[in-house]
């Protein structure tokens, strides 16, 4: 599946770019871990990381790392970049489900 397959569901996609070397991106990991236990098949979480796919990253143009982004039916519906929380991404998801 093309990234552009996965972002182009029915329901919410968050996406984490993140980078390996990232610190607060290992802090946003098990963040997202617990999101998706609440938020079970509701939405999808996926993860790209910026230095092995750098043309998605520079097509959205990813300036840091974390950076979350939710896409619904292949629209952004919601970006930000640096560590965010599990109950307002749980709630986003939420609300675009």
């Amino acid at each position: 599946m093309t990234f552009q397959e996965m972002i182009s569901q029915d329901k919410p996609v968050l996406v984490d770019f993140f980078a390996t070397w990232c610190g607060p991106c290992k802090i946003q990991a098990p963040i997202l871990a617990d999101v998706k236990k609440r938020v079970g098949e509701t939405a999808s979480i996926i993860k790209i990381d910026v230095d092995k796919n750098p043309e998605v990253a520079g097509s959205y143009q990813i300036q840091g790392v974390p950076t979350l982004m939710i896409f619904k039916k292949g629209q952004v519906v919601w970006r930000r970049s640096g560590v965010s929380q599990a109950g307002e991404l749980e709630r986003l998801l939420k609300e675009n489900a």
